[in-house]
């Protein structure tokens, strides 16, 4: 009775820790078939559905896969999704059902690239798009693409032939883009012929210059283990009920496409609007990038040159946090790491983790796993100081669902603001509360430090806070 008592009360005070959170809208393009990983990625999709609104699941073509669709490989995993649907809403409420996202798989047309973009080459997967755009919603649409994107291209094509200019620039306006590399030659065209859509892609020698590639690269210096195929096996394959028995093993790399979609989900530390402040699906800048002939790429898609900047590699310079033994928990890791990668893996071993608990509510009961803390701040997530002044960050309000123990980590997010020279804890980085001396600046600077609150359940869980603080000069 105890043990029934204790479930009632932890499943109504769940919703009181959650936070309240705006639901960005997504279709997911997908080149599933291609390679595993695409199925890899909608598992991981699946888990955090109730925190985004999937509007469109839509199978597509790539350079890898010219000539034809797998919209069945989707119902495929929705149809293990339907099974455990049931335990998960028994962790967090707002899970589609099976038959709501079934309702939403769609397919482009099961050609190559420009193939499928032009005058009567729609398609339900462009039309859906469409349909999407046309709703009364004051919230972007998210494109995340997997593999080729003329399904979009079509999309965009169609909308110039039958809006207005006006109608059309604020279609444009709601689109925001994330695609894993150019897998078809559609990509380009999109950029040149639509130079004010919001786009993120690497560009260039297509997979080994590319920022996504943090999610699955093997990095000299630290523990990969949570990327490794025991891991994989332990975690999210064996022993996880149906959702976990979908998702198969690596062939060529582990959620290549993940990356797509990571930096929407709701952590306190993505901003979806602000590539260039860092989150999980890694960090990007607004440029022009250099155009080399010589960098062919791995792939069949033609390497040209950008006409106009697109949101592409960002480069991050750090040092981690280690654990310590005796005394201050934490220790800063003495080996520095700089690069494109970096922005993305920085967060790798917080996500995998993520991936681990959500994958244990298909199978357990609430008080049998683990759930995110709720970081709080006892003031406001952007404040305003003078040159050379004292101040004080404080996260002493935040709470864990499950009452567990939490840890702190306070950093300086160096990158993300426009003051360049490193800012440090005065003091221990690892408390509730950090002391910091603003810097001695001749114009205002933002700086942004991020707290991340971090449990001591299993697996251990993090969530964030990004406070921007304006330094202006006295």
């Amino acid at each position: 009775m105890r043990t029934f008592l204790f479930a009632l009360f932890l499943f109504a005070v769940a919703p009181l820790f959650a936070q309240s959170i705006t639901k960005e809208r997504v279709v997911v393009l997908t080149d599933i078939e291609a390679d595993p990983d695409d199925t890899q990625s909608l598992v991981r999709l699946l888990l955090y559905s109730n925190e985004l609104d999937i509007m469109g699941l839509v199978a597509t073509t790539s350079c890898w896969l010219t000539s034809s669709v797998h919209p069945v490989s989707i119902k495929k995993v929705l149809s293990a999704y339907g099974k455990v649907h049931g335990n998960l809403l028994k962790h967090q409420k707002g899970y589609p059902t099976e038959n709501q996202l079934l309702s939403i798989v769609k397919s482009g047309l099961p050609v190559y690239g420009m193939k499928g973009v032009g005058k009567g080459k729609d398609s339900e997967g462009s039309n859906w798009i469409i349909s999407e755009l046309e709703k009364e919603d004051s919230r972007p649409l998210w494109i995340s693409v997997w593999g080729g994107v003329n399904t979009l291209a079509q999309s965009l094509y169609t909308l110039r032939e039958t809006k207005s200019p006006k109608e059309l620039k604020k279609m444009v306006a709601k689109l925001r883009v994330y695609t894993i590399s150019d897998q078809d030659d559609s990509g380009i065209w999109i950029r040149n012929n639509f130079p004010d859509l919001f786009y993120i892609v690497s560009p260039g020698d297509h997979y080994s210059s590319a920022t996504w590639t943090g999610i699955n690269s093997y990095i000299k210096g630290i523990d990969n283990s949570t990327i490794g195929n025991t891991w994989l096996a332990e975690n999210i394959q064996q022993g996880h009920g149906p959702l976990g028995a979908a998702y198969p093993d690596v062939a060529w790399g582990m959620e290549g496409d993940t990356p797509a979609f990571l930096g929407i989900l709701p952590n306190g530390l993505n901003v979806p609007e602000h590539p260039e402040w860092g989150g999980w699906g890694g960090r990007y800048e607004l440029d022009l990038p250099e155009f080399d002939p010589s960098k062919k790429g791995s792939s069949i898609v033609t390497i040209e040159p950008e006409t106009r900047p697109i949101w592409t590699n960002a480069v991050d310079s750090l040092n981690g946090y280690i654990p310590n033994e005796y005394g201050r928990s934490v220790t800063q890791d003495s080996i520095s790491f700089k690069g494109y990668k970096e922005t993305l893996w920085r967060w790798r071993d917080d996500f995998q983790n993520d991936f681990a608990a959500r994958m244990d509510w298909t199978i357990k009961t609430y008080e049998g796993a683990n759930h995110p803390p709720v970081p709080k701040l006892t003031h406001a997530d952007e404040i305003t100081v003078k040159s050379g002044e004292n101040f004080t960050l404080d996260a002493f309000d935040s709470m864990d669902p499950d009452g567990d123990n939490l840890s702190f980590l306070w950093f300086h997010y160096l990158e993300a603001g426009t003051y360049k020279n490193v800012i440090p804890v005065n003091g221990a980085e690892n408390a509730h509360q950090a002391y910091f001396t603003a810097p001695k600046v001749k114009k205002k600077e933002t700086v942004h430090f991020i707290v991340k609150v971090t449990d001591k359940g299993s697996p251990r869980l993090s969530r964030y806070k990004r406070v921007i603080v304006t330094v202006t000069p006295k």
